[in-house]
């Protein structure tokens, strides 16, 4: 009886180890991630799929967070609306298709506190393919695409609702009637992937075509990685507004008609938020037709080169500080710009390896000004201790090569370009050497038209140095190489340069502490 009994113990012991054991050890309910079908979604481009695809990220998210999966198909979509803790993977294959307009299926534009000192697309974010608002931890992956197919490049009513057209105007003297819609009521989706004051955030491996305003636009956001992101569309590719600690690397933005890669300070938040601590690198833009980047023709914009450049601003209340830029390659666009005139600073600045090709209007341009696009701004705009090195650019335009211009009542301070190789189209000709190019002022701060030198133009600047400097013309150029104008502390070491016979090789105007070293054609 004793040993039926310990017979019976031993088993009653082995099977209450197996009940815990199955208790202890419960797999996931879900171990594959949450398929975007298994909650509705078609695939087909047909069936509106993103009421599918938000089940399917709530559902995730009320689990703790986890992946969110999209097969292989074409999912179209309005807007979707992103979660902390989700991950949404695009397999190859898949594609997020935008809705068309007259579907309705965007959100409405939220209430935003105006008057907006910046346009449409920088106010409104909820009208937008892909979106999210104070989340963390949030991540976009996989070989898939996001194809914004009904996305509009422009912002409709919402500059006019949000009182930014009217920036800058007299007052009416009497007021107009309102005749415009609530902006509660605007659907108007122009944006492919909006984040605004998001954090840990990883874009990465996908490509984005026809984004419409913006491919990406991210404000406010802190710890955000983009990677190896493809983006071929029909106006900015990535923007990076009052943002601090990102990395955008081994990205290939396409953007004819507008700026590839750009790092902005706007008054979207309501205040003066400094973007800093962004690293750019490993990076391609270009200003090909839309599309040809992805199928591979590359061809040239119908109506001459395209913009698709790197450019600091224009929206710059807060400004850029400890930034850098380097190993970029720049192809049928405009080249590198650096903008502060809202008020902001622009300080501890490094770009260097940078190539380019085809290159219409300027190679490098450094502005500062005093357009004061916000609130009360008194303020000079300052940009100080920027270093641009290791520069190559052919087929320069006629217009210039390198345009630096500060403030008189504000010089740029701090400036060293180096080891920079310019190979201009040339041409200019003795009425072109005679312009004054005006003052920025208040204008907006682009270009100013055909430099009265080929290579470099500098004015109102305090510790220019310019070294190592080669630059040449493809066609005889009646122009200087180099004209500064009230710059405080010149130094110029070994600058080379293509003079046409009888036309100076330099000219200085209220120049103080020159200091000429290895450079025969300025003697």
């Amino acid at each position: 009886m004793l040993k039926k009994r310990f017979v019976i113990l031993l088993c009653a012991i082995a099977l209450s180890g197996a009940v815990f054991a199955q208790t202890a050890v419960v797999p996931p309910a879900n171990p594959a991630g949450y398929d975007v079908r298994n909650f509705g979604a078609v695939g087909d481009g047909k069936a509106l799929d993103s009421p599918a695809i938000d089940r399917a990220i709530s559902s995730c998210a009320q689990a703790g967070g986890g992946t969110v999966r999209f097969p292989a198909g074409t999912y179209l979509s309005g807007s979707i609306h992103l979660k902390s803790n989700v991950h949404l993977y695009l397999d190859a294959g898949a594609v997020i298709f935008g809705a068309p307009q007259e579907m309705k299926a965007y959100d409405p534009c939220e209430p935003f506190a105006g008057p907006a000192y910046q346009d449409g697309g920088h106010t409104y974010f909820h009208n937008s393919l892909i979106w999210g608002e104070n989340l963390v931890n949030v991540s976009i992956t996989g070989p898939g695409m996001i194809n914004g197919g009904g996305l509009r490049s422009g912002d409709g009513p919402m500059d006019r609702i949000s009182g930014f057209a009217n920036w800058g105007k007299p007052a009416p003297a009497t007021s107009p009637p309102d005749t415009l819609p609530d902006i509660g009521t605007v659907r108007l989706g122009n944006k492919a992937i909006a984040l605004k004051l998001c954090r840990n955030v990883l874009l990465r491996d996908f490509t984005i075509f026809h984004g419409g305003h913006f491919a990406v636009l991210a404000t406010g956001c802190d710890n955000m990685t983009v990677d190896n992101v493809t983006m071929d569309t029909n106006r900015d590719g990535i923007d990076i507004d009052c943002c601090r600690n990102v990395v955008v690397s081994n990205c290939r933005i396409n953007s004819p008609n507008d700026d590839a890669l750009c790092p902005k300070s706007s008054f979207a938040l309501g205040r003066n938020v400094i973007t800093e601590n962004l690293a750019i690198t490993n990076c391609q833009v270009s200003g090909f037709e839309e599309g040809t980047l992805l199928d591979g023709t590359m061809k040239p914009r119908a109506r001459g080169n395209g913009n698709g450049r790197i450019k600091f601003g224009t929206e710059a209340n807060g400004g850029f500080r400890n930034i850098t830029v380097s190993n970029c390659v720049f192809r049928s666009c405009r080249g590198l710009a650096l903008e502060e005139v809202d008020g902001g600073i622009m300080e501890n600045i490094t770009i260097s390896n940078l190539s380019m090709m085809d290159v219409p209007s300027y190679a490098i341009y450094v502005t500062t000004g005093k357009r004061h696009r916000g609130p009360n701004v008194t303020t000079n705009s300052i940009a100080r201790n920027i270093l641009i090195s290791n520069v190559v650019a052919t087929g320069v335009e006629s217009r210039s090569g390198i345009q630096i211009f500060g403030t008189a009542e504000h010089p740029i301070e701090g400036l060293r370009l180096e080891n920079i190789r310019l190979v201009l189209q040339g041409g200019g000709t003795k009425e072109d050497a005679a312009r004054v190019p005006p003052e920025l002022d208040r204008g907006y701060p682009e270009p100013r038209g055909v430099m009265p030198a080929y290579g470099v133009f500098a004015r109102h600047v305090r510790g220019l140095e310019l070294s190592d400097i080669r630059l040449s013309v493809e066609k005889e150029d009646l122009r200087p190489a180099l004209i500064c104008v009230d710059v405080d502390g010149l130094e110029i070491d070994n600058l080379r340069a293509e003079v046409a016979k009888g036309v100076p090789a330099a000219r200085f105007e209220a120049v103080n502490g020159l200091v000429i070293r290895n450079s025969p054609a300025l003697k």
